[in-house]
């Protein structure tokens, strides 16, 4: 069971990824932020990530709801829009990649190709993006060096 909002949502998923990993189980325990604008998108995120095991998800639509996140919680791993209606994230994740917080990004820009150079290592999946996706890129920015 995962809570959204306090109404539980009833949620299954015994697929397998390779090696047998359920994937409900790539995110289990985790902390994670997600900064994203648009309502709808966040509590998206926000369910998947639970229904994927995630134990706490905290959701900053904003980037001084993000930043003061980042200075008075604990995460484990990010999620960032690149751009917040017309704030750049760049700098916020370059922080986050300082302080050594894994994240992925997720866009729906289609011109990519800075972002990409400037974060070589960091993952940026495309909106719409399936779950699946999402929960493999946090799972595997978790286990970067």
């Amino acid at each position: 069971m995962s809570k959204l909002n306090d109404t539980p949502c009833f949620c299954r998923d015994d697929r397998q990824l390779a090696g047998g990993i359920s994937v409900t189980k790539l995110l289990e325990g985790r902390r994670i932020l997600v900064l994203e604008d648009e309502f709808l998108i966040a509590m998206d995120v926000e369910q998947i990530c639970r229904d994927h095991g995630a134990s706490q998800v905290l959701i900053a639509r904003t980037l001084e709801e993000a930043e003061a996140a980042a200075a008075n919680s604990v995460f484990d791993a990010a999620i960032i829009d690149i751009m917040l209606g017309n704030d750049s994230t760049l700098e916020f994740a370059a922080s986050l990649r300082e302080r050594r917080i894994p994240f992925a990004f997720a866009s729906g820009y289609s011109d990519l190709d800075e972002i990409a150079s400037a974060f070589p290592e960091i993952r940026i999946i495309g909106k719409p993006y399936s779950g699946d996706d999402l929960v493999q890129a946090i799972a595997d920015a978790g286990r970067r060096p």
